[in-house]
């Protein structure tokens, strides 16, 4: 993983925890089979693809609503 990478993932990212959940996810994704969203050379890592995925715009991230907590 490249920190340049990483750097700039971070800035279409609504928070570190979004970014880290998001990435793990596809990586996971991407061992099992799946097919990297964008071009990537030889020897990157699916780390870097996530990130690259991401700062492309090809994976979006958001953060879920918060319900309201219920009055007591």
């Amino acid at each position: 993983m490249t920190s340049h990478l990483l750097e700039e993932a971070l800035k279409h990212s609504p928070s570190h925890q979004a970014l880290v959940n998001a990435v793990s996810k596809r990586v996971k994704q991407l061992n099992q089979g799946d097919r990297p969203l964008v071009e990537a050379g030889i020897r990157v890592g699916f780390a870097d693809i996530a990130f690259m995925e991401i700062i492309q715009g090809k994976l979006k991230l958001s953060m879920p609503a918060q319900e309201a907590a219920p009055a007591a």
